[in-house]
């Protein structure tokens, strides 16, 4: 299977790059057209309709976001190209988008590329980059979280997880309704992507601290689902101090 894409990069270097390890590494990558600012990337877009979209998240004229904000009723996918930078990361993974952070490495492309085909042959009705769109306009704690699981994926919003607790593996995502989410992902990957009201509070523990119901002075955290969390000695300081 084809999938027709475009390049939207200002660095002509890093387009030639990117379009030589796509052309030795993911013979299944059409490249239909190359843009160099959002001004180019627009209305290309508009004009091929590509189905993978390679997006530089930094460039002149605005950044990646504006062009997903011009195309928001085209539908296809992204794979992001982004330099460090932890509020971009945090966004795109909360969205679950795909991204490789510069320089390049082979690997992780090859990698998000067949994410990508896994998606587009299986018609997901999941629109990342509508999500992300919305998430860029809320504040943290109203933000959506997409959860992949073992059958698919959920999108939750932040506001409704009480907590999340480790699993091996796999997190538990513990959620207002009494439900809960059993996620392909290490806690670990939600200690860097939530931020306040969310804290870590244990190795195997993060805690929503809007549902702490009381605290005791023994260590543990009484939340509003009746659950009793302990609250380790080497994260009581990090609890305390939401509260101070």
């Amino acid at each position: 299977m084809k999938i027709k894409a475009i390049i939207v990069d200002d660095e002509v270097i890093a387009r030639d790059v990117l379009r030589n390890y796509l052309t030795k590494y993911c013979p299944q990558v059409e490249i239909g057209g190359e843009a160099e600012n959002i001004k180019e990337a627009v209305p290309l877009i508009k004009d091929t309709q590509p189905e993978l979209v390679f997006l530089d998240v930094e460039m002149p004229f605005g950044n990646a976001f504006d062009v997903l904000e011009a195309t928001k009723d085209y539908s296809y996918e992204t794979i992001f190209i982004t330099a460090f930078s932890q509020y971009s990361l945090q966004a795109l993974n909360k969205s679950a988008s795909y991204y490789i952070l510069k320089p390049i490495d082979i690997q992780e492309l090859i990698l998000a590329v067949n994410k990508v085909s896994e998606s587009i042959e299986k018609k997901e009705e999941l629109n990342r980059n509508k999500i992300l769109l919305e998430n860029l306009k809320l504040k943290p704690e109203k933000q959506q979280l997409i959860l992949p699981t073992l059958q698919g994926f959920d999108v939750v919003k932040t506001e409704d997880i009480v907590r999340l607790q480790a699993d091996g593996n796999f997190t538990q995502v513990y959620l207002t309704d009494g439900s809960k989410k059993m996620v392909c992902r290490f806690l670990k990957h939600f200690d860097d992507l939530l931020e306040n009201p969310f804290v870590r509070v244990h190795r195997s523990h993060i805690i929503n601290t809007h549902f702490v119901k009381s605290y005791h002075k023994s260590g543990t955290a009484l939340l509003s689902d009746n659950t009793e969390i302990e609250i380790s000695g080497s994260f009581k300081e990090g609890f305390l101090k939401v509260f101070s």
